[in-house]
């Protein structure tokens, strides 16, 4: 009997206060709940083809948190923002998203004594990917999921791989090169804020890899992006202008969240657990599985 093509998922998490659960697959909080979620819903797309669909997806997480957490934390300490903080937490929560999101941002200095986070946590996305293709094959189908910041980080990980930039730590196969890099699912993105860097917004990412059909010659690929428009932290990605436009391939405005956060900014943590974005995820996982293992 054949073996299948198992699909190699890479989560990357956003702004904010992200918690080692997020990496820890034994724990319920394991990347915020999608992953579980994905599974069951991508297992009832393929039911009538096999019972352990589930098993096909193989998940790790880009949890670059500790690269910034600490100075973070003694930052967070010198201002005595915990005094400062009104409204339900508001401020930690804005104060803990600036810092993520302006710390990332790559320097020129040449200074030894500077932090070059920007590189650090490629070096934690180059690791993720590592440990994909040693656990789900060297030539699997390669999605990145990521939410708010890190669907930025994921944007520009890739801009670099597909100009030949690399982390130290990359190998030399075709899932860590990125040439089998299929889809990308975004979801409370901050793409559009980077994109402001640029003359006209720039230019996107190829999503697939121009060299996926190499790899996967019936795989089409995708990239899908969600947003809530009260969640003031998560914005379209279509109409940066017309080459992204194309470059995405769907856009969906989703409403996230609960009673008590679905008509705020704290909507912007919910779109992990949202029916609304899991079930077209795992629809374009499912369809992606059956092109990659029709071959």
């Amino acid at each position: 009997m054949t073996m299948s093509q198992k699909i190699a998922i890479a989560v990357i998490h956003g702004i904010g206060q992200a918690q080692p659960d997020f990496a820890d697959p034994q724990d319920r909080k394991f990347l915020s709940g999608i992953a579980s979620r994905l599974q069951k819903a991508f297992s009832n797309e393929l039911k009538d083809q096999m019972s352990d669909a589930g098993s096909e997806l193989v998940f790790e997480p880009i949890y670059w948190a500790e690269v910034v957490q600490k100075r973070q934390e003694k930052l967070y300490r010198n201002l005595g923002v915990s005094k400062l903080s009104r409204f339900f937490g508001a401020r930690d929560f804005i104060f803990h998203s600036l810092a993520d999101s302006i710390a990332y941002q790559p320097t020129s200095s040449a200074s030894d004594s500077d932090v070059h986070i920007y590189e650090d946590v490629h070096r934690v996305f180059g690791e993720t990917l590592s440990e994909l293709a040693n656990k789900a094959g060297e030539n699997a189908p390669l999605c990145i999921i990521g939410h708010s910041m890190g669907a930025a980080i994921a944007s520009n990980y890739i801009w670099d791989m597909q100009h030949n930039k690399f982390p130290a730590n990359s190998n030399n196969n075709p899932l860590e090169q990125g040439k089998t890099l299929s889809a990308l699912y975004t979801f409370g993105s901050q793409i559009p804020f980077w994109a402001m860097r640029f003359e006209g917004f720039g230019v996107p990412i190829q999503i697939p890899s121009p060299e996926l059909t190499t790899h996967h010659p019936n795989a089409q690929g995708e990239w899908i992006n969600f947003y809530d428009r009260d969640d003031l932290l998560g914005y379209p990605i279509q109409s940066i202008n017309q080459a992204y436009k194309a470059a995405v391939t769907h856009e969906y405005e989703v409403k996230v969240g609960n009673l008590l956060t679905g008509w705020n900014t704290f909507s912007h943590n919910g779109y992990w657990t949202s029916k609304n974005v899991t079930r077209p995820i795992a629809s374009s996982l499912a369809r992606l599985w059956q092109q990659v293992n029709s071959q």
